[in-house]
């Protein structure tokens, strides 16, 4: 087979049109939009011209302003005070209010549990990612009933808030699945 010189010819003129583009030439002369517009114009213009004309004349119908009364000069006496009629103004002025002591207890410490794993491996894996996050975590033992379970948490925390806090934390750092208990 013999080799082709593609370089020295020309591009094959793309023989299937595109349904996207139009190929229509556009008509000559005015639309049909341009002539109803230019009638409405050649209308509209020379009667407004005529109605402005034909009211420059009239008159408009006098308005009598009111008159305005002086004010009584300022008197220094207020005036009665309307009688009223609910007797609930009389009785909340001498009203007592209760107050109730109590005191607000804290209910205790709290921890953030993150994680429950198997093996101390993915304890240590995950305690690994949440010192990424700035905050530091603790892996406790803990013997069930059938095997021996490692468990990730962040705490104590004295106020709940805080815990919520450090939660929101590590959501954003991508660690989710943390609970918080009040320590025990």
């Amino acid at each position: 087979m013999a080799h082709q010189d593609y370089v020295s010819r020309s591009r094959a003129k793309n023989k299937k049109q595109s349904p996207y583009k139009k190929n229509e030439q556009p008509a000559e002369g005015t639309s049909l939009k341009v002539k109803l517009i230019a009638a409405f114009l050649i209308v509209a213009i020379p009667s407004f011209g005529y109605m402005l004309w034909s009211i420059k004349d009239v008159k408009p119908d006098t308005v009598v302003a009111p008159k305005i009364i002086k004010a009584k000069q300022k008197t220094t006496e207020l005036p009665e005070l309307p009688e009223e009629k609910w007797t609930y103004v009389d009785d909340l002025k001498s009203k007592e209010v209760e107050v109730g002591e109590y005191e607000v207890t804290q209910k205790g410490p709290y921890k953030m549990q993150c994680g429950s794993f198997r093996t101390r491996k993915q304890a240590e894996s995950l305690k690994a990612k949440i010192a990424f996050t700035g905050l530091e975590a603790q892996v406790s033992k803990a013997t069930g009933t059938s095997s021996v379970w490692y468990k990730v948490y962040l705490g104590p925390y004295v106020k709940k808030r805080e815990a919520e806090k450090d939660k929101h934390k590590l959501k954003n750092n991508s660690v989710h699945g943390c609970k918080i208990w009040g320590w025990d």
